[in-house]
């Protein structure tokens, strides 16, 4: 699909003066388009971008009472006053495609995915914010819009991609976070939906980090769903172990999100001469390593926020203690190559840079 295909209209009122870029507070404030395209008798139609805005929905829409919808969530980032580079989009356009089959709904093609968010970006340049640790917040996303309350899946769906100025994603920015393990909920089983991105999956997790935070930790580190025994993942990142020279990152078994940022982390630490295990990891070898002396650092890594230290794990009453109060090296090594990359700061040697000239 080429550019002239997708249907403009221009938003001939601006919200830039609304966006107080000093002060970003993740996801609440947005730009001035969106992607919209719409799927019905088996195919998509016209694309189109219009100004940013509610959407007209009934009731009985498909998705409010079954959930049959997905997302993606990538980020796109200034480099100069003419350049904005996103990061790894083919990837997420692949996993949005996975998510959809996994969901039951129609695939898209990346010719209108990358065009679309060319298009989304040269009109709304202006909200890629300039200040460090801040990106354009990218979220396309499908959902069924069938109005019907019989449960089966929708023929009709609905396409929209929104864009919005963010800043960090935790309060605690570079500062270590605290996570505790849960016996009474799990986030995914095998077979189920814990390996693309669905609705469904982060709602029920909530109420597990509500109480997390109410214990004064600040996110869940899950644990296997049938033996409670393996780590999986840490709210709604992946975790990475720094045992020894090797970097130990939990196995996707089909209950845990390919992530990314994961792929990017993996691949760094490969290439930096590190022991690379994908496997699965308990939580009991976690403790050993930490008693042993092996255990150097534990980070999560997520669109989002890139690469979130852990100062604290807390399982059963016992506790990881790193006594740090910000960001580990090998971490703070990864964080500055992935946005470098990512800024245009450094060399993208992989091939991870979809540039969109302003």
């Amino acid at each position: 699909m080429t550019p002239e295909k997708i249907n403009i209209i221009p938003n001939e009122n601006s919200k830039i003066h609304e966006i107080d870029f000093d002060n970003l507070v993740f996801g609440k404030k947005f730009s001035d388009h969106m992607f919209v395209m719409e799927y019905e008798k088996g195919s998509w139609g016209q694309p189109l971008i219009r100004p940013y805005g509610p959407v007209q929905i009934s009731p009985a829409l498909n998705t409010l009472h079954y959930g049959q919808a997905i997302f993606e969530g990538m980020k796109a980032f200034y480099v100069d006053e003419d350049t904005i580079n996103i990061y790894r989009p083919k990837d997420h356009f692949e996993r949005m495609n996975y998510s959809s089959r996994r969901m039951g709904i129609p695939e898209t093609d990346y010719e209108t995915f990358i065009t679309a968010l060319e298009e989304l970006i040269k009109l709304d340049h202006r909200f890629v914010p300039t200040q460090d640790q801040s990106a354009l917040y990218i979220r396309p996303f499908v959902f069924a819009s069938d109005d019907l309350l019989a449960a089966r899946s929708s023929t009709k769906f609905s396409y929209y991609i929104i864009t919005s100025p963010v800043g960090a994603y935790y309060e605690e920015g570079f500062n270590p976070v605290s996570l505790t393990t849960t016996n009474e909920y799990v986030r995914a089983v095998v077979g189920g939906t814990g390996d693309v991105k669905t609705a469904g999956n982060y709602a029920a997790s909530f109420l597990p980090a509500k109480k997390a935070k109410e214990d004064g930790y600040t996110q869940v580190l899950w644990l296997d769903a049938k033996e409670h025994k393996y780590v999986e993942e840490v709210g709604t990142m992946n975790i990475h172990f720094l045992i020894g020279n090797t970097l130990v990152t939990p196995k996707l078994t089909g209950s845990i999100l390919g992530g990314i940022t994961r792929r990017s982390v993996t691949s760094l630490a490969e290439e930096w001469g590190y022991n690379v295990e994908e496997r699965r990891i308990t939580i009991d070898e976690v403790f050993e390593a930490s008693e042993n002396g092996t255990l150097k650092e534990v980070f999560g890594s997520g669109t989002a926020a890139v690469i979130s230290p852990v100062g604290l794990i807390h399982h059963q009453g016992r506790k990881i203690d790193f006594g740090i109060d910000s960001i580990g090296e090998f971490a703070k090594s990864l964080y500055d190559e992935i946005t470098g990359i990512q800024y245009g700061r450094i060399e993208d040697r992989h091939n991870w840079i979809h540039t969109v000239k302003v």
